[in-house]
């Protein structure tokens, strides 16, 4: 019985798809947002130079240049991560993929589009139900108009779910491929072996195929994973709890201001009612009567009246 390890860790998605030309190009096919009767027919991994350098560079898994059905090539970034600002991140990795490009003494007509395919093992569009995410650049008001460039795609492996699907065969066996294979594993799905591709691809899965030096590296990535999770789960605690403090700190603030607010208004009404017995007091000295008595009607210091 095979014992299969995690493909979404770096050193298994390496071994698969940086290694093997036909799985990398299956999958291209598979989950790339290419035109109708349009296929990655040949693939060549980019050198090291070509990759863009940036503090988190590490995290990029596989980066090919590809060549589709018509001869129209292209630059392809695969990535598995998740960060607070991976979006930006990987527009930052395909812009510089973009750009390194040319030459300074090149034309721009030599440009060849970017695809950036990003598997995320987290829930970041929590109020969309799809999982798959297209981004590229078109005119606001018609969509139809594309400037090419750079294609962002964005795929939530927690969000697919093999039941009821109507994608394409293939998308479908690489999304259960990458989302129902781990260490506990110890069957893989038929569909999955009966498919030449993914079969190939659950073969060199197995943990009998790693070195020592390989599988130390495999720990490692999960440790990090683990350590960045709880870092992260530790920041949302803190920023949590930074929310709950500020929003008390907030009402508090409502109910001083609130409380001020009554107190003015109080102030206000005594004001006007002190006014109102001051123009009856002077109402009444006009009428000759003594500051005695005014008091009496009125209930304002005799002192008081005789000011008025």
């Amino acid at each position: 019985m095979a014992k299969y390890l995690d493909p979404k860790a770096d050193v298994t998605f390496k071994k698969v798809f940086g290694e093997h030309k036909n799985l990398v190009i299956s999958l291209l096919n598979a989950l790339l947002p290419l035109d109708e009767g349009k296929k990655v027919e040949s693939i060549e991994y980019l050198p090291s130079e070509m990759v863009p350098r940036t503090p988190t560079s590490k995290n990029t898994i596989v980066d090919v240049r590809c060549e589709e059905t018509g001869g129209r090539k292209f630059i392809v970034e695969m990535q598995m991560n998740w960060t607070a600002d991976f979006r930006e991140r990987v527009l930052f990795n395909a812009s510089k993929a973009y750009v390194r490009q040319l030459d300074k003494s090149e034309q721009y007509n030599l440009l060849q589009p970017v695809y950036a395919l990003n598997f995320v093992n987290k829930v970041f569009e929590p109020d969309m139900e799809g999982y798959y995410h297209y981004y590229r650049m078109v005119h606001a008001q018609d969509s139809g108009k594309v400037l090419e460039g750079l294609h962002l795609v964005f795929i939530e492996l927690p969000k697919f779910k093999a039941k009821n699907l109507t994608e394409r065969k293939m998308q479908v066996l690489w999304l259960r491929f990458l989302t129902e294979i781990d260490e506990k594993s110890r069957i893989a799905p038929a569909e999955l072996l009966e498919n030449p591709q993914t079969s190939q691809a659950l073969e060199i899965l197995e943990e009998s195929a790693y070195s020592e030096a390989e599988m130390l590296d495999y720990d490692r990535y999960w440790d990090q994973v683990r350590r960045d999770k709880a870092l992260m789960d530790d920041l949302d605690e803190m920023h949590a709890k930074l929310d709950a403090a500020t929003a008390r700190a907030d009402a508090a603030t409502a109910e001083r201001d609130a409380a001020t607010a009554r107190a003015d208004e109080a102030t206000a009404r005594a004001d006007e009612a002190l006014e109102k017995l001051r123009q009856t007091a002077r109402n009444l000295k006009s009428m000759n009567l003594t500051a005695e008595q005014i008091a009496a009607a009125t209930g304002l210091a005799a002192t008081e009246i005789e000011k008025l």
